[in-house]
């Protein structure tokens, strides 16, 4: 009798081991002793940023664009930025920029692949004497940063009207140099390696 016994629960197990294969089977599931990698969660496509609310643009500050690096290029990203009524002047405005582009992208903008090469370090003050009246100078000479650097400034620069004359920028450094007249173009927005200079402005 135990003999027999013993002999029913080896069937009754293979029995049950091959219902519970069928029933696998017909419901779709594969067994697998390996992990499955679902893949990386979806990224934030690269240099596109949501839009920002205007409205809650507080006082005594301006809407801006400035220039980042991103993907080789240049791509505009919108600053509010923090300007006093009566001192809204044109050299104030230009520090005010120039802050902007110092500023490490915060972490969306990097997430999506914006970034900066404007030294921390840079000032920008107006012209000396003999220098044309709209000419600003930086800390550095304009020639001593990298080409993505002055691109980001001269094109964020360009789209202040204030800071312009008929399109140019007038841009020195701390250095007994004449300012150059910069442009900002389709090319130096492709290609921020390659900054347009309209040369050296005779000083009197």
């Amino acid at each position: 009798m135990r003999s027999e016994r013993r002999g029913r629960r080896p069937a009754a197990a293979v029995a049950g081991a091959a219902l519970c294969a069928i029933l696998a089977a017909g419901c779709g599931i594969r067994t697998t002793s390996v992990p499955v990698d679902a893949g990386p969660a979806p990224s934030r496509v690269p240099c596109e940023m949501p839009a920002q609310d205007a409205t809650a643009q507080p006082r005594q500050s301006i809407s801006a664009e400035i220039y980042l690096i991103c993907n080789s290029q240049l791509v505009t990203v919108d600053r509010t930025v923090q300007v006093q009524e009566a001192k809204s002047d044109r050299i104030t405005v230009a520090a005010a920029l120039l802050a902007e582009l110092r500023k490490e992208p915060p972490g969306p903008e990097r997430q999506a692949g914006f970034s900066t090469d404007v030294p921390g370090s840079l000032r920008v003050s107006g012209p000396r004497a003999g220098d044309p009246k709209g000419a600003l100078r930086l800390s550095e000479q304009p020639e001593d940063l990298t080409a993505e650097a002055l691109a980001q400034i001269v094109c964020t620069y360009t789209e202040s009207e204030p800071l312009v004359q008929d399109g140019t920028l007038m841009l020195g450094g701390p250095g007994k140099y004449a300012p150059r007249g910069y442009l900002c173009t389709a090319e130096t927005k492709a290609s921020p390696k390659a900054v347009p200079t309209l040369g050296a402005v005779r000083l009197s």
